[in-house]
């Protein structure tokens, strides 16, 4: 690749880790909060590395394309390769520094919901007493260990509050309450889901708070009882900055 084009390509690279790290919260839909400072430091470290790349073709006698070549020698010739052209293939990385500033793609959601692995909730011993709030807050996570491990049975009767986005089940008339958990970037990417019977779905990927009560099914306390619940209300919710992560409900209008 010609040295203006490389020089071109760290900038740019850059510049788009730093638009997504440091001056947006883009970098929060790939990878982990506690990543975006080496992403800030590796946005500089491009751009220096592309004005140090600029700055050394100010030199006399440097020259990026034909350093240490003898154009009266037919090397070119001889290998079937024309250097002084730029390989088709070059161009196309810049796709990922452009789409960094001026199409970054969107969070995971549903889609990679209904595929990705499910995560494994902790094992758990013991249990603290529920709090006698009403609805009572919980995360996906806590109310399926509750659910799935808790052999008192605590969660029965209580009516719990859960927030996540929607992933329809196709035909079915259920549909899952989903979380997606990072432990370093969207490629490691895992769901926990909670299923949603007696309200009908909204659009896939809508952010929601619902209010509901475990449904009964199997023993409760055990792997066989479903993480579901009966639905009684559901809100539309803003999607959170770092939705990668199982919180608890956002504050709701009520």
């Amino acid at each position: 690749m010609r040295r203006p084009l490389q020089v071109t390509l760290l900038v740019l690279s850059g510049l788009g880790l730093l638009h997504a790290s440091l001056f947006t919260d883009l970098c929060l839909r790939y990878v982990k909060p506690s990543m975006r400072p080496m992403l800030v430091v590796s946005g500089f470290l491009l751009i220096l590395l592309g004005i140090a790349e600029a700055w050394s073709r100010r030199k006399p006698g440097v020259d990026g394309d034909h350093m240490g070549h003898d154009h009266t020698e037919p090397t070119e010739e001889h290998v079937g390769h024309n250097h002084s052209k730029v390989p088709r293939v070059a161009w196309l990385l810049f796709l990922p520094a452009l789409s960094l500033l001026f199409y970054a793609p969107p969070a995971l959601g549903a889609y990679t919901a209904s595929r990705a692995a499910p995560k494994a909730v902790p094992q758990q011993d013991s249990f603290d007493p529920l709090p006698a709030t009403s609805p009572l807050p919980m995360t996906l996570t806590d109310f399926t260990t509750r659910v799935q491990q808790d052999r008192k049975g605590t969660i029965k009767g209580r009516t719990v509050q859960m927030t996540g986005f929607v992933t329809p089940d196709g035909g079915s008339t259920s549909w899952d309450l989903t979380r997606i958990m990072i432990s370093c970037c969207a490629a490691d990417a895992q769901s926990i889901k909670v299923r949603v019977y007696g309200i009908p779905a909204l659009a896939a990927n809508t952010w929601v708070t619902i209010t509901g009560t475990w449904h009964a099914g199997g023993t409760l306390g055990t792997s066989s009882a479903p993480a579901a619940l009966n639905g009684v209300t559901v809100e539309k919710v803003a999607k959170p900055v770092n939705a990668y992560q199982d919180a608890l409900p956002f504050p709701t209008s009520r």
